[in-house]
């Protein structure tokens, strides 16, 4: 590649320890002396560590190809086609590989989409969070676009294929995770770093040795090139290929203890060197679990009536919102099944009747549209056909969030809100916890150019948890994904946070990767400090092959 890096000087090295040895015989055969030009153990053990080392590491690096098999598993592979023959319809399970634009299909509570259309009829919910970042899962009726490998979590419906193949949103994602990975930049070493100077320099020194000794002092052909490869011996360091690997190799157990999964030493280094930290919202800085954060109320009625309504109404509802709510109020002690008649409005909410013949509703904005104009609220509550209250509700934001994210920024690290969910509901987290770059209602494809933005200002760390997150999780500096996150994004990150209820680990995984590198540093200057002060000394022949060995054999003691 042109660059004088680690594997440069060890090549030289161990050539020259071979080379210095094979001259010895052919000068020195049958000489008392000759012990003293065999360096043939020397190659040996400088190949043997530095492949010892490279086993290390490549043990410690989980491959990250995973990623696209688990986002090809999101493929549905069997369809539910609607076939009319003779003027009559029938239901036929087909392969997705067979479907074609402007297929009909039958999709039920529980089916994946097959592939990207819309609604021809019925009423569906639908979770689209692991693609849009949408914390909430979407209503939808006839005419609303479908995105394939999302999930119907309530209803049923028939859809006609828009896109189908490479075409869909699940194909193009994969796409983009495959060119994240092939055009992320390689790392280069800190030993690489420092062997860019070292290398030329020894080159140069050994050359000036030679030189000098036969043209300056006038020593023979025979001792200028055996200096003046001494000095090539010397130079390479045993130590140096296990310099990296061992405090990796130690720094990965570390974090391993503390419920960290690292993927390889690069990991390690490039995170101390990020500028900014790009942080996913649902699922990640928020838990997924909502929370009541307001019940206004519009009439005389209570607000412990309106919680008795919205508690038993919500009992008989499978929406994550409703199960919110019942986990939320159980602890308030509310008389439960005080209706008699309860039925599910599909696409809309949910009704029923008390004995007295009140007829209560909860439900979406779809419901109240009639009643009122502001849809910003999550809830609508009704009595009598008359709106008694607005319920507002928040994804609830994980523990230790706001101290990371302070943290971070006394790090001089930039904290960055990137999400698919809406502006409101962005902002309205980012400024609990001090974040002023927001990007909300962002696509896997527009996340891609905000990283490819901030990449221009240094390492970028990228912290999420779904598939609409692997490309930008595969194309980040690093990487880092939560124990609960899809596989896609697991496979797609190279830090792994195994406690998937705060994101504390972040800041040791931090202070983890800062001591690791301060550790390769040390263990780098040992690496060398033995061998810099041996080369003026092998220069002017003076330095003994005992003494070079017990050197080298030195540093690997302290690293």
């Amino acid at each position: 590649t042109g660059v004088p890096n680690m594997d440069v000087l060890i090549m030289i090295g161990s050539a020259s320890a071979f080379i210095y040895s094979l001259i010895g015989i052919l000068l020195f055969y049958g000489s008392h002396d000759i012990h003293n030009y065999l360096f043939f153990e020397t190659t040996a053990t400088i190949i043997t560590l530095v492949l010892l080392g490279n086993v290390m590491e490549r043990r410690s690096v989980k491959q990250t190809t995973g990623a696209i098999g688990e986002l090809m598993k999101l493929q549905t592979s069997m369809a539910k086609k609607v076939i009319i023959e003779g003027g009559k319809e029938k239901i036929q399970e087909t392969s997705i590989k067979d479907i074609t634009v402007g297929d009909q299909l039958l999709v039920v509570a529980g089916d994946k989409i097959p592939v990207d259309g819309f609604v021809l009829s019925g009423d569906v919910l639908v979770d689209e969070s692991m693609l849009t970042g949408e914390s909430l899962p979407v209503d939808k009726k006839k005419g609303d676009k479908l995105i394939g490998g999302t999930l119907i979590v309530n209803g049923n419906m028939r859809m006609l294929a828009e896109k189908v193949g490479k075409d869909t949103m699940l194909s193009k994602i994969i796409e983009m995770v495959k060119n994240a990975q092939q055009h992320k930049p390689s790392i280069q070493k800190l030993g690489d770093k420092v062997s860019a100077i070292f290398v030329p320099v020894v080159l140069v020194i050994s050359l000036l040795t030679f030189f000098i000794s036969y043209f300056g002092f006038d020593i023979s052909v025979q001792q200028s090139l055996m200096s003046s490869i001494a000095v090539l011996v010397i130079s390479c360091p045993c130590a140096m290929g296990l310099a990296t690997p061992t405090a990796v190799m130690v720094g990965i157990g570390r974090a391993a203890k503390n419920g960290i999964l690292i993927k390889g030493g690069n990991t390690l280094e490039e995170f101390t060197k990020i500028k900014t930290i790009v942080f996913d919202k649902t699922g990640t800085i928020t838990t997924g679990d909502f929370k009541i954060k307001s019940i206004k109320i519009l009439s005389n009625t209570k607000r412990e009536e309106v919680e008795s309504i919205l508690f038993n109404l919500e009992h008989h509802s499978s929406h994550p919102i409703a199960k919110s709510i019942v986990r939320e109020l159980a602890g308030k002690n509310i008389a439960s099944n005080i209706f008699s008649e309860i039925k599910e409005l599909k696409g809309l909410g949910i009704e029923a009747k008390d004995k007295e013949g009140n007829i209560y509703k909860a439900g979406s904005f779809k419901m109240a549209s009639e009643f009122t104009k502001d849809d910003s609220h999550s809830l609508y509550v009704f009595k009598n056909n008359g709106l008694i209250a607005f319920v507002d509700m928040e994804d609830e934001i994980k523990n230790n969030v706001k101290e990371i994210i302070t943290f971070l920024q006394s790090k001089k690290i930039k904290p960055v809100l990137l999400s698919g969910d809406t502006k409101m509901k962005c902002e309205e987290v980012a400024a609990k916890l001090g974040i002023s770059e927001v990007y909300s209602q962002q696509t896997p494809e527009q996340k891609l150019i905000v990283l490819d933005s901030l990449l221009q200002n240094g390492g970028v760390g990228m912290v999420g948890d779904g598939i609409n997150d692997a490309p930008a999780l595969a194309k980040a500096s690093v990487g880092i994904s939560i124990a609960n996150a899809t596989q896609t994004a697991i496979h797609s990150s190279q830090i792994v946070l195994l406690n998937k209820k705060d994101l504390f680990q972040l800041k040791t995984t931090y202070l983890i990767s800062k001591h690791t590198l301060k550790t390769i540093k040390q263990n780098l200057f040992w690496a060398f400090f033995y061998n810099v002060v041996a080369i003026p000394v092998a220069a002017v022949g003076l330095l003994s092959p005992v003494m070079s060995a017990l050197a080298m054999a030195f540093s690997d003691v302290i690293v």
